[in-house]
């Protein structure tokens, strides 16, 4: 059983990521809901994340994501108002492994966490710089997060420069999965695994480009592809 602030809280943050897919800073929140100070804030915060209603994504600013909402709230708030990452084409990997999907008609909001290669390897993930709203029974109950694609290196797989691709988060992935891969702990890639002995082979999907071969010990699994978003301008 929620308090009234908590569930003003609630619907808040519901309301803000559905509009904008950010969720509202603490000084929004604390005017949103009148209160002097921001500790108010962190107390109901905290008391929702003891509840199940709402989780906060860590060493990320400004992510917090609702896991639920109160039976007796409202859930026709209005589409989000960010165009960005506005769909015209989108692709599901067809369900995750290793968790259900969400229950038809619920949305989540995912991290977008910077640019990834798909070609020549770039810098490693970043930060969160954006968020998106995906429908939820794209996406197991395990962690997710997405990244804005850069090159041609994997358009013979439907994946063009500009796409959003949306990972499962995950240490290991089957052979033939596209996935993000951390090479040295230095440059992630957008690729699809190949397992060859002791090896890993990153494929690209374009003849143009190289599969590279590594060592076990040099590349570290991120993610593996589930889904992707693609715009027109």
């Amino acid at each position: 059983m929620l308090t009234q602030k908590q569930k003003d809280l609630l619907l808040f943050i519901h309301q803000r990521i559905r509009e904008t897919g950010v969720s509202p800073s603490f000084d929004e929140m604390r005017e949103a809901l009148d209160l002097a100070s921001k500790s108010g804030i962190h107390r109901l915060i905290t008391a929702l994340e003891e509840r199940g209603f709402l989780r906060r994504l860590a060493n990320r600013a400004r992510a917090l994501e609702v896991i639920k909402l109160p039976e007796s709230a409202t859930t026709s708030a209005p589409p989000m108002g960010r165009q960005a990452f506005k769909p015209a084409i989108v692709a599901s990997g067809g369900g995750a492994r290793g968790g259900g999907p969400a229950p038809p008609g619920e949305q989540r909001s995912l991290p977008v966490l910077g640019r990834i290669a798909a070609g020549t390897a770039i810098e490693a993930i970043q930060n969160e710089v954006d968020r998106i709203i995906a429908p939820g029974d794209w996406l197991s109950d395990k962690d997710h997060f997405a990244l804005e694609v850069r090159g041609t290196s994997m358009i013979n797989a439907g994946i063009l420069d500009g796409d959003v691709v949306i990972l499962e988060r995950c240490d290991t992935a089957q052979s033939g999965e596209i996935v993000v891969a951390l090479i040295d702990r230095q440059e992630a890639t957008l690729k699809r695994l190949r397992r060859r002995g002791n090896s890993i082979a990153l494929e690209a999907a374009n003849p143009d480009f190289d599969t590279r071969i590594f060592g076990p010990d040099r590349v570290e699994i991120q993610g593996r592809l589930v889904a992707l978003v693609r715009r027109y301008d």
